[in-house]
């Protein structure tokens, strides 16, 4: 009789954990990135009653008569399964499609978390506007590339901070030649483009062709300065070889090269592979120059990798950062650190830290949030399986009691 008692007890406190474990599930059904959680039960110490015996000649054997006391929690899981996305249209709102985290940071701690509802600080810097943590990656240099084997860092997006202009070193060439040109005639052919010096500063440059033989042609580049008049100055020349289905064969001379006062050399290739020399109006122009003027950040976009890609008023797209992601060898070990943050156990393995994309990390999605994986219908259907155990275990107690209230009543 005692022993059902207590045997019920077990049962009614962990069946009010599992509830409790409910209704944490149910009040965060519409937190981002909530990750539900499921209790398993198992059967606790039996008291044996009788043990087993084997079977001897002309008899069998008997089983063992044991007695359970009761019931435990084996274990509170925390289910990693993917949560539906939801659209927010917001740039600095991600989610991740897979199985990692971001990485955050408080100063001299680390945290991993899947809500990736960022936006920007005071002082440009991603952050969780929540709880002040900020997601860690790696910040481009100067150039635009990212190191990803340097230390980790908070990533910034500096809005209105000028960027240091790019000087012109490429220019391709397109269109065509007139293959019934005067040969030797000067000036035969001539455009004009505009080119960027290392300080943003414009210059002007005239480039002429002229045919010297068939199939053949000489290039000179020239250098306008504005005046009266204009000053022209040398600053490159070649030859072009084209075959007699009028395609570029060969290309000699070059680079263009000048220096304006006050700023770095200008070195120009000039590419002349989208020349062709048919019969028609001679059309050869400048496609396209690699320089830009000065220019501010207007806008940023957030790739799948992670890769922050800053555009800038002058049209320049250049990389400012990527965020970084981790994974894990056991993410149900990771310690529940609130406000939608994990912590490392002894369980969950290291962190393995590098890009989206790679290594089991998956991939980010941009102007998205991922929702809570909880399941109202499994919640409900566990809350009434839940319920009807504890009222179940509280009437072995009511009827255990009866059973030692008949036994004080045999002495009246």
């Amino acid at each position: 009789m005692q022993r059902s008692l207590f045997t019920a007890v077990t049962g009614l406190r962990n069946h009010q954990v599992k509830m409790d474990v409910l209704g944490n599930n149910i009040a965060n059904v519409n937190t981002t990135a909530f990750k539900s959680g499921r209790v398993r039960f198992q059967d606790i110490l039996s008291q044996n009653i009788r043990g087993a015996s084997a079977p001897q000649p002309g008899r069998g054997g008997t089983n063992p008569a044991q007695v359970g006391l009761g019931m435990s929690i084996g274990a509170i899981d925390t289910i990693h399964t993917q949560g539906s996305m939801q659209s927010t249209g917001r740039a600095t709102d991600l989610a991740i499609q897979g199985n990692g985290f971001f990485v955050m940071s408080d100063g001299p701690n680390r945290l991993y978390t899947r809500d990736g509802s960022f936006s920007l600080g005071a002082d440009g810097d991603l952050v969780n506007s929540a709880t002040g943590l900020k997601p860690l990656g790696w910040t481009a240099d100067a150039a635009g590339v990212i190191n990803t084997a340097a230390p980790l860092g908070a990533l910034n997006i500096p809005f209105g901070q000028r960027v240091t202009t790019m000087a012109t070193a490429n220019l391709t060439l397109g269109g065509n030649l007139n293959a019934t040109a005067a040969t030797g005639a000067p000036g035969a052919y001539l455009t004009e483009v505009l080119v960027y010096d290392s300080q943003g500063g414009l210059h002007t440059l005239e480039i002429t062709f002229t045919r010297t033989a068939a199939n053949a042609w000489g290039w000179l580049a020239e250098r306008i300065v504005p005046g009266t008049p204009p000053v022209r100055t040398s600053v490159g020349s070649g030859t072009l070889t084209f075959d007699t289905s009028g395609n570029l064969t060969a290309s000699a001379g070059g680079p263009i090269t000048f220096t304006p006062t006050g700023v770095a050399a200008l070195s120009i290739t000039p590419d002349f592979s989208g020349l062709t020399q048919v019969v028609g109006s001679s059309s050869a122009l400048v496609r396209f120059q690699d320089g830009f003027p000065v220019g501010e950040l207007d806008t940023f976009t957030i790739g799948k990798t992670g890769i922050i890609s800053g555009v800038f008023t002058n049209g320049l797209v250049r990389d400012l950062g990527q965020l970084a992601l981790a994974a894990f060898p056991n993410s149900e070990g990771l310690l529940k650190a609130a406000a939608n943050m994990y912590q490392v156990s002894s369980n969950s393995g290291l962190p393995r830290v590098g890009v989206a994309g790679q290594e089991g990390r998956g991939i980010i999605e941009t102007g998205t949030l991922e929702m809570s994986n909880v399941d109202l219908a499994t919640e409900f259907t566990e809350m009434i399986t839940t319920s009807r155990a504890f009222q179940a275990n509280s009437r072995v107690i009511t009827s255990s009691d009866e059973l030692l209230q008949e036994v004080v009543n045999l002495k009246r």
